[in-house]
């Protein structure tokens, strides 16, 4: 009679993963898919894709208007991803995702410039012009003091968006 102890165990070597864990996975490749599918074609021209994912792509673009053609096309999508190594294409998103956060934490930055050029008028604009040197000083002043007038009589904000633009051509950091 032999134990189960008796013998080498093999199953030591076998990862198993549950049937939720499977589907987890599945629906993660299958979001990956679709975020390859709204990207922009100068974006998805930059990820590293093979010619049967990129007509994959193409294909759900085009039943766009087709729900459950497209709903089934994702899933599609989904299962040609559990074929690929997919490390490539999730640092290519994400490269995307940190230049998206730049860009907004850079407007951000520019729109409170602008609130506080408007605030606090030559002090701001001191304090603007002592850290970036390009600045036209007098420019600056002036669209201040026009935007706050503006705000003060309730007028549309044209020098606001004026002030805006002005630091959005002149300030690149």
């Amino acid at each position: 009679m032999r134990h189960h102890d008796d013998h080498p165990d093999h199953d030591d070597d076998i990862e198993w993963v549950s049937k939720s864990e499977m589907k987890r996975e599945s629906h993660a490749l299958q979001q990956l898919g679709m975020d390859l599918v709204k990207l922009k074609p100068s974006d998805l021209a930059k990820v590293p894709l093979d010619d049967e994912l990129k007509d994959a792509i193409a294909l759900a673009h085009k039943l766009a208007n087709k729900r459950e053609a497209q709903r089934r096309h994702m899933q599609f999508i989904g299962k040609l991803m559990r074929s690929r190594d997919v490390t490539a294409i999730r640092e290519a998103l994400n490269a995307f995702d940190q230049k998206s956060a730049v860009a907004n934490a850079h407007f951000h930055k520019l729109e409170q410039w602008r609130d506080r050029l408007i605030k606090e008028g030559d002090k701001a604009v001191n304090a603007l012009v002592a850290e970036h040197h390009q600045l036209d000083r007098q420019k600056l002043r002036q669209l201040a003091r026009t935007g706050r007038k503006e705000l003060a009589a309730g007028l549309p904000p044209k020098a606001y968006r004026e002030l805006f633009q002005y630091l959005k051509e002149n300030l690149t950091s």
